[in-house]
């Protein structure tokens, strides 16, 4: 591999991690907000355990993934000061606004939400909740921005040789961007409705004592996950109206077409390869709408199967299915995001600046190096994340320190 495919390569390994952290991170703060708004109104015990235990879930998964997220961005500035240097002051607005706007907003509530538990009125307890997930969403929107910008630069012009940004609402209003930013969304709700089904299914099949509890986790999780995936398709099936005309001819895998793409490219940019990988886009696309189907079937028939209460407390063979389903949604999303990334190839900013011209001048030797230190870095920081959520997660509400009433000070009894 050349210093290019390696830099890629870490980029690809570090995004797309870190995507996974983001992907359950909207999903549960979407679902814990819904249960504790049900907990709030109707004052249910059941409703409030549900809400401190899926919310250190939620905790766990969020600290992770603000620690991924670090690491990404020492990356981005090591292999692609190209990038930056020639765009960044475009697409490095957007990103701004989120880190600004979004991200720091949401950290602050989320630390008051997890505070102030038995401390702040239940009303304001609530809202904290709903802020930090509105944040959230705030925050993959304005990622979506840049990163359609990337897929379809708009709002822009050039000036000595670097992008200059024009038109800020043609930018927002990209639709490479607004539609994906749906079809992420779509995706994220998947993540966190499988995650609940297949934790409580987890629960449910060792006969847990808090049966009601998980009980109304997977009917919560099941009736989720699968309006989620037919708003994912819808999105989906939109974007690809957006697709540039070498990841349709990709996909397609038409040799004319390919042929016509590539004379065009050649005739505006000069000689070189312009056609993004076949078999990746076809590899990645397919098996994306594969696990849809998958995705879709398993929680159709979930969803049936919940209404009848003996089914929910007692068939197994169904709760290791909704169990062993739980990685599912995290592998299509991957396939999804290969399919947006490596279909944009060769360009870093389609048809404006290609991937070799955004690398910083580094050699393969020291990007070998980087690329060891980065995979090792986020290899220990997924498995940590995955150890502290199985770990929490099998041990149910019981050992949930999230909102927990503090211990009881015995009072001294004086000596006479």
């Amino acid at each position: 591999m050349d210093t290019v495919d390696l830099a890629r390569l870490q980029f690809a390994f570090t995004a797309g991690a870190h995507f996974l952290f983001v992907a359950l991170t909207l999903g549960l703060a979407t679902l814990v907000a819904v249960v504790q708004t049900r907990a709030t109104f109707s004052g249910d015990p059941v409703h409030l355990r549900m809400t401190r235990f899926w919310g250190q879930l939620y905790i766990i998964n969020y600290a992770m993934g603000i620690v991924t997220g670090l690491v990404m961005e020492f990356q981005l500035g090591l292999s692609w000061s190209g990038l930056t240097d020639y765009a960044g002051n475009v697409f490095g607005a957007s990103l701004a606004i989120e880190t600004l706007v979004a991200f720091f907003v949401e950290a602050t509530f989320l630390g008051l939400w997890i505070f102030g538990w038995n401390r702040l009125n239940r009303w304001a307890h609530l809202a904290l909740i709903w802020v930090v997930t509105l944040t959230a969403y705030a925050s993959a929107f304005w990622i979506m921005i840049s990163n359609g910008f990337l897929q379809n630069p708009v709002g822009h012009a050039v000036e000595g040789g670097r992008l200059r940004l024009t038109d800020f609402g043609a930018m927002i209003a990209n639709p490479a961007a607004q539609i994906a930013f749906g079809h992420v969304i779509g995706g994220a709700m998947i993540v966190g409705g499988f995650f609940m089904a297949g934790v409580s299914a987890y629960h449910l099949r060792r006969r847990t004592a808090e049966h009601d509890l998980f009980r109304k986790s997977l009917r919560i999780g099941v009736g989720v996950a699968l309006p989620a995936s037919f708003f994912t398709v819808t999105f989906g099936g939109l974007g690809f109206q957006t697709l540039q005309p070498s990841k349709a001819a990709a996909w397609t895998g038409q040799a004319e077409r390919l042929a016509a793409v590539q004379a065009d490219m050649t005739a505006r940019f000069g000689p070189g390869d312009y056609l993004p990988p076949t078999g990746w886009v076809q590899g990645a696309g397919i098996t994306m709408m594969i696990l849809w189907v998958v995705m879709t079937v398993v929680a159709g028939l979930s969803l049936l199967l919940m209404f009848f209460r003996p089914v929910v407390r007692g068939f197994r063979a169904w709760h290791w299915l909704l169990t062993l389903m739980i990685p599912v949604p995290f592998v299509t999303m991957l396939a999804g995001w290969t399919f947006r990334e490596v279909g944009r190839q060769p360009w870093v900013v389609y048809g404006l600046l290609r991937t070799s011209e955004a690398m910083s001048p580094v050699t393969a030797g020291e990007m070998r190096l980087s690329l060891t230190a980065f995979v090792s870095v986020f290899t220990v920081l997924i498995a940590v994340n995955y150890w502290l959520l199985a770990r929490a997660a099998r041990r149910g509400p019981g050992a949930v320190a999230l909102g927990a009433l503090p211990a009881e000070t015995p009072v001294p009894v004086p000596a006479f």
